[in-house]
């Protein structure tokens, strides 16, 4: 059972394998993503902070996933050159993942293991209709850790422990602030 991020290895966009020890004494943002989603423009936002915050020390884990609404279609390739053409994305990207379920990534389940659902900001524009659209589904959805939609994101510190984890309807501000404090 893995004691810490680092003793995961995951596989980047060209299938080629990365052990997370590689990232050790960074701070780490690990995010879930898709290239067809109401949150996608978080790209944006997401390649300013890694412009901004890169050379003290942060690095942006991209992880495509495909598994809500079918909103992350593609090769990894076509992925990577939509981002690299919409939002001139540099942050590394990795092979699209499960993030629940039986196939899941076992770096997104010990992330969620470590830092569970914590609810969606019902004030911003998408966080009710998540709101509604999941506890429809499931009246208990809350109750789970299993990541709830796209560009959930994982904060880790220097020493490799997971300290935040962001919903998609979360303001990027509270997550630069978080990583402005831990870099």
């Amino acid at each position: 059972m893995a004691q810490s991020i680092y003793d995961f290895t995951v596989v980047d966009r060209r299938g080629a394998e990365v052990s997370m020890s590689n990232y050790s004494g960074k701070v780490l943002l690990i995010v879930n993503t898709a290239t067809r989603c109401g949150f996608t423009p978080q790209y944006e936002e997401l390649e300013a902070l890694y412009k901004t915050y890169r050379e003290q020390g942060l690095e942006i884990l991209d992880f495509p996933c495909n598994q809500f609404g079918q909103q992350a279609p593609g090769t990894e390739e076509e992925i990577h050159s939509f981002c690299q053409l919409n939002y001139g994305t540099e942050f590394p990207q990795f092979k699209k993942i499960d993030v629940n379920g039986e196939n899941a990534s076992p770096l997104f389940t010990y992330l969620k293991a470590e830092k569970g659902f914590e609810g969606f900001d019902l004030n911003h524009k998408i966080g009710a209709l998540l709101d509604d659209m999941l506890s429809k589904a499931d009246p208990n959805y809350k109750d789970s850790p299993d990541i709830k939609w796209n560009f959930t994101k994982f904060v880790v510190d220097r020493q490799g422990r997971v300290v935040a984890r962001f919903e998609p309807t979360a303001d990027m501000k509270q997550v630069e602030e978080l990583v402005k404090s831990l870099l």
